[in-house]
């Protein structure tokens, strides 16, 4: 069936939100994207144009466990949770467990990879594309390690840190979940976690690597140029 690709991304900035109603919204629009793919095949809709979602959000205090993850990885107890005003979900995504919080973007694309392309290693790597052009917008170099998703600095050495985690799922080529930036959060709460189940390796923000706080606007306006760049979109 050839249908018609669009490559029209309609944005959306949830703001402050809790980790669930983020989750509730993203589900709401893949399952949507889903129901409308399966009435395409079914009927021969070759005209029916899927659509594409970005959302972006920043969450209260969360620890995140991925569906293959390690639960040994998060450190701490349900009452130590609760004095650090933390929860814990175990979600649908690739990777193992990570941390979000205020002073961190999460960029949530959902995407009918119809659109695009289907190849899942390369929506990864471009990304971590858009996250490696937006950090060098501050004078950071990000870089990729072999193996491990993310945006790191200093990659391949002793004093590797990341920077950015991703972790994505994908059903009927439709992504969601995505990837969060650490900007201005406080890094302590990764002392809580092996963070991605990586050890002997650190984590980082734009704020400790520039010893500044940015503004979060500014920086979602550049990962916004960056991904319209890297993914050919246009934002409606």
């Amino acid at each position: 069936m050839n249908i018609i690709k669009n490559h029209e991304v309609c944005y959306k900035d949830l703001e402050y939100i809790s980790y669930s109603d983020a989750l509730l919204q993203q589900e709401y629009f893949l399952n949507s994207i889903i129901e409308k793919k399966i009435l395409r095949k079914k009927e021969n809709l070759v005209n029916l144009i899927t659509p594409n979602y970005f959302l972006f959000a920043m969450h209260p205090h969360v620890y995140t466990l991925g569906k293959n993850g390690d639960i040994s990885n998060l450190l701490i107890n349900h009452q130590q949770l609760e004095n650090i005003q933390a929860e814990f979900y175990r979600t649908s995504r690739g990777g193992d467990i990570t941390y979000h919080g205020p002073g961190q973007i999460v960029g949530y694309p959902i995407l009918d990879l119809d659109n695009f392309f289907n190849d899942l290693h390369k929506y990864m790597r471009l990304l971590e594309e858009v996250i490696i052009k937006t950090i060098k917008v501050y004078g950071i170099k990000g870089e990729r390690s072999s193996g491990e998703t993310g945006v790191w600095i200093d990659a391949g050495k002793p004093f590797a840190r990341k920077i950015c985690a991703i972790g994505v799922r994908i059903s009927r080529w439709v992504t969601m979940h995505g990837f969060a930036l650490n900007v201005n959060p406080d890094l302590s709460y990764f002392t809580n976690i092996i963070p991605c189940g990586i050890i002997n390796k650190g984590v980082t923000s734009i704020e400790q690597e520039l010893n500044k706080i940015l503004d979060l606007q500014e920086v979602k306006n550049n990962i916004k140029k960056n991904f319209s760049e890297v993914f050919d979109v246009e934002w409606i």
